[in-house]
């Protein structure tokens, strides 16, 4: 399996949760820093989580589910060992 390196993935959402996301973010920017901003500031902030942090996130659950399904397949391989007749 190759891994590219020129390009991180970039994370997107749907355009429903998207509108959570900014929601959310402009909601906690207010109470946590009392930060009011407008919907294009909250849009940029969203945009840099999404291209700049989001990846880090999205790399590791791919690295989990490869351990995981590594351990997987090593299991199936050990009971076909098993089933092996002398």
């Amino acid at each position: 399996m190759s891994r590219s390196k020129t390009k991180a993935p970039v994370v997107t959402l749907a355009p429903e949760q998207e509108r959570a996301a900014l929601d959310t973010l402009k909601r906690f920017l207010e109470d946590r820093f009392e930060l009011t901003l407008g919907s294009f500031e909250v849009a940029e902030v969203l945009d840099v989580f999404s291209k700049e942090i989001a990846p880090h996130y999205y790399n590791r659950a791919i690295a989990d589910v490869q351990l995981h399904l590594k351990e997987r397949f090593d299991s199936i391989e050990s009971d076909l060992w098993a089933l092996e007749k002398p």
